[in-house]
């Protein structure tokens, strides 16, 4: 019996033409070609050494989770080297407890407008203070904007704010400064989160660096405005009260923004621009710890993830580019009650403030900031290895790098078309034989995966993975790896010799990819740059070890380091999507199926990372023992998961991975045509935000059921329901349980001032709301008649993706009455089917805060849910008004 080690020799069948052909100098080595027959339709009669099963199964799982491993350790270093001590984090830590201590902070709310700012500008005057008499001074200013404005984000709404806060704070020589960094931070929180990530640990940042720019013995060349925001989960209410009002915005010339979508860890740069290169060229010059991928950016940006930073503010209303960053791990707990400050390690805080006080020292001191207009056009490609250094160049070089790579690529591939042998273009018919193979054995798979899927959503076991990722690897990795190599061991068992031509299809295919991205002008398209380039750089490198020696171990080893680079930073871009992607299933809504979603990307996964292993399975003897491992790893899972032992949720204190429920106890009041009451109804409204609705809660809480489902009434604004944000298409399954009405102590009132016709034929009709701090409105025109403009942004209506309007109200302390207005042109042809009137008006408030966030009914259900769960609840009202 031979070692693994061992290699045994395919001797030529007898009577069969050696197809190395003899010449004068001697038998040819294979060709020439590195293992090409030439000849797919029968068995090579070329010497050809195989490897074991086993052997080659172990090199390519102990590389791939070396890899991992790798990935995963440089994840875990979030301070590279020893803190210079510019950055006291143990003081920023202080702040951040103290912040949170308050508890949730919701615009309008005593612990937002009162409690928290008075704590911030407690510290920014003893910074002040202490600075006086140093090279700098130090200015603060309380804004309290009022304003409005259209956004696309959630389908396209519009918002309006009146007196949120913005503390803006302003350090510059004590000459003074024409230039200006903004740094950015909000200390506002949705409600019934501490809000610990998103945002305090920023501010408590922010806090630290000003004081130790502060401090700073040498005067900056420019002045630095912090920012600190107290109305960004209001979808980005103060950012744009101070760039479109401040008087201070007009002289900013650059921005860093610091977000969450995660709690802890490394704190990612994810979005620049746009364009401005020198942005991104100085976090590389001066971050001591940078993280930063234009794959996020542009992922981002695409608009795939649901989600959005004042960075969208600051770039389409200010005009100015900048740099995002954002906590992304753990977003399992991200808007939850579980979002404190124990949860965020000491060096995450550390190295945070390292990177921002570094980039904003590099800023403030440079010439760029004061003429950026000259370095503005161009965008970067940028992207770090294992956080240890970041790689940037200007996109330009990265086209010329792009084309090069693949000129080289088909260079490669057309040579080897030339060589003897392969007459008649067989080659190239062998190579697009094989490559026809390739990509079938792609669609089979992902559909064959996607069909497990549908089994997993109709057994009811939809987010089985929620709790336990890598349940998801084995069964979808299991299954997609287990197609994949069974359509190949077919191929290869029915046409022979096409091992070697494995590698170059991969090649082609990724070199496509990396073709067709760049004329798309993505930068992420240094991606298949780099699974083209090196891969194709060690198969040249290693080419007469293959000629001489075929499979061997050797060969292996090295084929594998030379992939090495590419894969583990291919690897960490799979880490970020599963890091992203698997919480956001938490709170996609109720339409999104997360099978569908996890399973593809575990199979295109899979698809990407087997690219240059797939000429193994035809290396090996056989795959027999491994597609029964793979077998045996899906079944065992599967019977797992359809006996439920892969339970979703969590409360577990250490790693909680809760269920998001939206829980409202709301009266809803509709008024006819003639302003009389036509009904009323009270209910605690239930909002899942995850596919398995209630499914889960109902053993718990029995009257919560499907029983109880509501139906959308098309003829009622936003279905009839207190909507707090547009998302009504990503929850479209909803429960209505009867409950006593509410009784607010500070009610809403709500009122038609006038309406008058105008001379060019539309209705001008003006309300007048007074509520509490979350309100929104809705405007649902009746059909044939239109909105022609109003009140509220540049008077320009906006609806959102059902042809509605959205209008998002909030506002701090002691705000006036809201007063708006819009015209409406009337339908010519009433439709006699459609509701009465021309338009209806629905307003709905929101208790975020304090004694009227709560009713009886309320706390005896929320104490009935699993610990698991996390009901996010408050009092609203609905009123319906038709015209």
């Amino acid at each position: 019996m031979e070692s693994d080690t061992t290699v045994r020799r395919i001797k030529p069948s007898t009577g069969t033409q050696n197809y190395a052909s003899q010449g004068n100098d001697g038998p040819r080595e294979r060709c020439g070609d590195n293992g090409y027959s030439g000849d797919p339709k029968r068995k090579p009669d070329v010497s050809l050494y195989l490897l074991r099963e086993g052997l080659a199964t172990s090199l390519v799982c102990v590389f791939i989770l070396a890899l991992w491993a790798l990935v995963h350790l440089s994840l875990q270093q979030l301070v590279i080297g020893k803190p210079s001590g510019d950055f006291n984090a143990a003081r920023a830590r202080r702040h951040l407890e103290q912040i949170t201590s308050v508890g949730p902070r919701p615009v309008g709310s005593p612990e937002n407008e009162v409690l928290t700012v008075g704590y911030l500008l407690e510290q920014i005057e003893k910074i002040r203070l202490e600075t006086a008499a140093g090279a700098h001074q130090l200015r603060a200013d309380v804004q309290r904007p009022t304003g409005s404005f259209s956004i696309d984000f959630l389908g396209g709404f519009t918002s309006y704010y009146d007196r949120v806060t913005n503390i803006a704070v302003r350090l510059e020589p004590k000459g003074g400064a024409k230039h200006l960094m903004l740094a950015n931070c909000h200390f506002d929180t949705v409600a019934n989160s501490p809000g610990a990530s998103d945002d305090a640990v920023s501010c408590a940042v922010m806090l630290e660096v000003l004081h130790s720019l502060a401090n700073q013995s040498a005067p900056l060349h420019h002045g630095v405005v912090f920012l600190f925001n107290g109305a960004e989960e209001n979808i980005l209410q103060a950012s744009h009260g101070f760039i479109t009002q401040h008087p201070w915005a007009k002289q900013v010339r650059a921005f860093i923004n610091l977000e969450a979508a995660g709690v802890g860890g490394k704190e990612v740069v994810f979005q620049t621009g746009p364009e401005n290169p020198w942005l991104v060229q100085a976090y590389v010059h001066a971050a001591k710890h940078p993280f930063a991928s234009v794959v996020g950016q542009e992922v981002f940006q695409s608009g795939i993830i649901p989600s959005d930073t004042d960075f969208r503010i600051y770039r389409d209303f200010g005009n100015i580019p900048g740099i995002d960053l954002a906590f992304i791990e753990n977003g399992f707990i991200y808007h939850t009650k579980y979002d404190t400050a124990d949860r965020i390690l000491t060096d995450s805080i550390q190295r945070a403030g390292d990177n921002i006080l570094a980039v904003l020292k590099h800023l403030v001191t440079s010439d760029t900031l004061a003429d950026s207009s000259k370095y503005r056009h161009g965008n970067m490609v940028f992207f770090d290895l294992l956080g240890v250094v970041v790689v940037a160049y200007p996109a330009r070089v990265g086209t010329i790098l792009n084309y090069l790579v693949a000129a080289a690529t088909f260079l490669y591939l057309a040579k080897k078309a030339s060589l003897p042998g392969n007459g008649g273009g067989r080659y190239v018919r062998d190579l697009a034989y094989a490559t026809g193979v390739a990509v079938l054995s792609w669609f089979v798979t992902l559909l064959s995966v996607l069909i497990v899927a549908l089994l997993v959503t109709l057994l009811g076991r939809s987010m089985f993975w929620y709790n336990h990722f890598y349940a998801s690897i084995c069964l979808y990795g299991a299954a997609a790896s287990g197609k994949m190599i069974l359509i190949h061991t077919l191929a290869k068992n029915l046409y022979y010799g096409l091992g070697d031509l494995y590698f170059d299809v991969s090649l082609l295919l990724w070199c496509c990819s990396l073709v067709w991205l760049t004329q798309q002008g993505l930068c992420s398209a240094y991606v298949p740059m780099l699974m083209v380039a090196f891969p194709l750089a060690t198969k040249l490198l290693l080419a007469k070890e293959f000629k001489h020696r075929g499979a061997s171990v050797k060969y292996s080893v090295l084929y594998l380091l030379g992939l090495a680079l590419p894969y583990v930073h291919f690897m960490f871009l799979i880490w970020v999507v599963f890091e992203i992607f698997t919480p956001i299933m938490g709170r996609s809504g109720t339409e999104i199926p997360p099978e569908v979603v996890l399973a593809s990307l575990v199979t295109l996964a899979t698809i990407f990372l087997s690219s240059f292993f797939l000429h193994f399975i035809y290396l090996v003897r056989s795959t027999k023992w491994i597609l029964a491992s793979l077998a045996s790893v899906f079944i065992v899972v599967f019977l797992l998961m359809s006996c439920g032992f892969f339970f979703p949720y969590s409360g577990s204190p250490d790693s909680p991975r809760p269920k998001r429920v939206f829980l409202q106890h709301t009266t809803r009041t509709f008024h006819n045509l003639q302003g009389q009451v036509e009904s009323r109804d009270s209910g605690l409204w239930i909002n899942s935000f995850d596919y398995t609705g209630i499914q889960h809660i109902t053993p718990h809480i029995p009257e919560i059921n499907d029983s109880i489902r509501t139906r959308c009434r098309e003829d009622r604004p936003f279905c009839g329901y207190p909507w707090f944000l547009p998302v009504k298409f990503l929850s479209k399954k909803n429960w209505y349980l009867p409950a006593p009405e509410v009784s607010p102590s500070s009610p809403l009132e709500f009122s038609l001032v006038s309406r008058e016709e105008t001379s060019w034929g539309t209705v001008k009709m003006t309300f007048r709301a007074k509520g509490p701090s979350h309100m929104s409105l809705y405007l649902m025109p009746h059909r044939g008649a239109s909105l022609s403009t109003w009140s509220f942004g540049d008077g320009t209506p906006q609806f959102d993706l059902s042809g509605e309007y959205f209008i998002f109200y909030s506002h701090g302390l002691d705000a006036p009455t809201w007063t708006f207005w819009f015209e409406i042109q009337p339908p010519r042809d009433p439709d006699p089917s459609g509701p009465e009137g021309m338009i209806s008006v629905a307003i709905s408030s929101h208790y975020f805060f304090g004694e009227d966030q709560r009713t009886a009914q309320l706390e005896e259900i929320l104490h009935r849910f699993p610990t698991w769960a996390f009901p996010s609840f408050w009092v609203s009202t609905y009123d319906m008004y038709r015209y």
